[in-house]
């Protein structure tokens, strides 16, 4: 069993699909546990009360998209916490979009939640994890990132742009201890994929092209997660993990 046991945990988006199965997963291996939500405070108020845990849970609600209340959200977690050695960032959105009918507000919605919002987390962070001389920095990315998506090219370009961002880190903070790392998804059943993957006919098309023949649960992005932030893995540092069941065999 991997502990992480007096380390401090910051899960963006953690109040439901991939998020909250961190919050669980972390929480069960002894870390305390800060995480964010962007505006359904039952849902994460839901998931600390079904959670018994002697670490400590706390959420906090924070738009990805606004960088006064990204940075005023790490502030309190860390006057809470004390510090953060861990940021899992997974928030994000998923919407459809063909690159011809596109609006401009759409494609920057999506840059900038889902790139933008990870570029200042991570910032914001950076000072505490340089100061503590210890970082590990997991960052929630996608297969589309990598081989791109049709219909979602706003989403692929934004995945893309922080696997980039993951290598480029890597290289910059590796010597301050701290590693960078990316989990790579390809379908999960999420809230996020459920009306797509709710279709019968589409759900056995996408079954069809993974080796393994079944879609990941939310807990299997978790586990690999937990695995990069734990000392198993303190010497993997730029790396893109992809948990896909074999759907796209890139790395």
């Amino acid at each position: 069993m991997i502990s992480l046991k007096n380390k401090v945990v910051l899960i963006t988006g953690g109040s439901r699909g991939i998020g909250a199965a961190c919050v669980k997963l972390f929480s069960e291996a002894g870390a305390d546990v800060a995480f964010t939500y962007q505006s359904n405070k039952k849902s994460a108020q839901k998931l600390i009360s079904s959670l018994s845990t002697a670490a400590k849970l706390k959420s906090y609600k924070a738009d990805l998209a606004s960088e006064a209340e990204i940075v005023e959200t790490v502030k309190k977690i860390i006057s809470d916490f004390g510090r953060i050695d861990i940021l899992v960032n997974n928030g994000g959105i998923w919407k459809y979009g063909e690159a011809g009918k596109m609006s401009l507000r759409d494609w920057e919605e999506t840059i900038k939640i889902n790139l933008t919002g990870t570029f200042l987390f991570t910032k914001a962070v950076i000072p505490s994890m340089k100061k503590n001389k210890f970082g590990r920095i997991i960052n929630i990315t996608s297969t589309a990132g990598q081989r791109g998506e049709a219909n979602y090219s706003h989403y692929a370009a934004s995945k893309g742009g922080v696997i980039s961002f993951t290598k480029s880190l890597a290289a910059e903070l590796g010597k301050y201890n701290i590693t960078t790392n990316s989990v790579a998804p390809g379908w999960v059943d999420t809230d996020m994929t459920a009306k797509e993957l709710s279709n019968k006919k589409y759900r056995k098309e996408v079954l069809s092209g993974i080796p393994l023949k079944r879609i990941a649960a939310p807990e299997d992005i978790a586990g690999p997660v937990l695995f990069l932030a734990s000392d198993l893995a303190r010497n993997i540092n730029g790396e893109i993990l992809n948990v896909n069941g074999g759907s796209v065999l890139c790395g």
